[in-house]
């Protein structure tokens, strides 16, 4: 499966009702297996992001699903990089002429 890697930002709302973060990342992951993928983790960072997700999903279009769905619930706001794994990576510079 695809990795994705999320970084996020809290919206005005999302900052204002940080202390229902837990109860949102529960539901974050629930909605994550649904959608067929796997959730690899969150971390909180410093700098331009407040955190960082990596997950798994099935295709490109299961996560775009997840992360519309997400953010419509306007506390975050998201920019998502598509990975490829170390041997992945590898093997499409293997392919190169």
């Amino acid at each position: 499966m695809p990795y994705f890697i999320t970084l996020g930002n809290w919206t005005d709302q999302g900052i204002r009702n940080v202390k229902d973060v837990p109860k949102r990342v529960a539901a974050a992951k629930k909605a994550v297996q649904k959608a067929g993928g796997k959730w690899h983790g969150l971390y909180f960072t410093f700098g331009k992001y407040d955190f960082i997700v990596l997950a798994e999903f099935p295709d490109d279009q299961a996560a775009y699903s997840f992360l519309v769905s997400t953010g419509s619930l306007g506390n975050v706001r998201t920019t998502t990089l598509k990975a490829f794994t170390e041997a992945e990576g590898f093997k499409i510079i293997g392919k190169l002429r």
